[in-house]
């Protein structure tokens, strides 16, 4: 449950929301859910998105349903605070995407009374902690963690599969390049499964 944000940005409380999993997991969706509820209400809002994720649109946020909101592409997290101005909510598509700065710059954006709203992958396609997001969710006020559905046993899955044979960590991609697995699944197709003791 979240709080709606009244009157001017000196006397609001801002803080910090993640929303983070997997590849197909509807982070995405989700940010544009809470994002066109802001808007519904009134509220200021402008959404951000690395420059460098172009894969559905050069400047819109597009979830993988095909829902797309207005965003502004930016290329670093400092950017955020120049463009902000005298917005109420902020929203973060990608955020893993983004330099080391950005858990800082979300901070002073709740100091100031904004609400910011991120979403992005919590692990790389090895399995890591991907980028800024171990921090970020360390310091939000709320963490939804979301989850794809295996594509190979039906469980609930939380790690991104890279079934393609690129080894750089940023690969943008879609089903081309990448599935949901659970744990076990991943890590049979990563060759890392411990054999089991009898």
């Amino acid at each position: 449950m979240f709080l709606e944000h009244t009157g001017s940005r000196s006397s609001r409380k801002g803080w910090i929301e993640v929303v983070c999993g997997s590849m197909f997991s509807g982070k995405t969706e989700e940010l544009i859910r809470r994002l066109r509820r802001a808007e519904f209400a009134k509220q200021k809002v402008e959404i951000f998105k690395p420059g460098v994720d172009t894969r559905y649109d050069e400047a819109n946020v597009v979830s993988h349903e095909g829902n797309t909101i207005r965003s502004t592409p930016v290329p670093n997290s400092s950017n955020l605070l120049l463009l902000a101005g005298d917005i109420e909510v902020v929203g973060v598509d990608e955020a893993q995407f983004f330099d080391d700065g950005l858990p800082h710059v979300c901070v002073q954006l709740a100091r100031q009374g904004v609400r910011v709203i991120v979403a992005g992958l919590d692990m790389d396609f090895l399995g890591r902690p991907f980028g800024p997001m171990p921090q970020l969710m360390a310091i939000a006020e709320y963490v939804t963690k979301v989850h794809a559905i295996c594509m190979r046993c039906g469980e609930l899955a939380t790690f991104s599969h890279r079934i393609s044979a690129s080894e750089v960590l940023v690969q943008l991609g879609e089903k081309d390049a990448y599935e949901p697995l659970c744990r076990t699944c991943f890590e049979r197709a990563r060759g890392t499964m411990e054999p089991t003791s009898r």
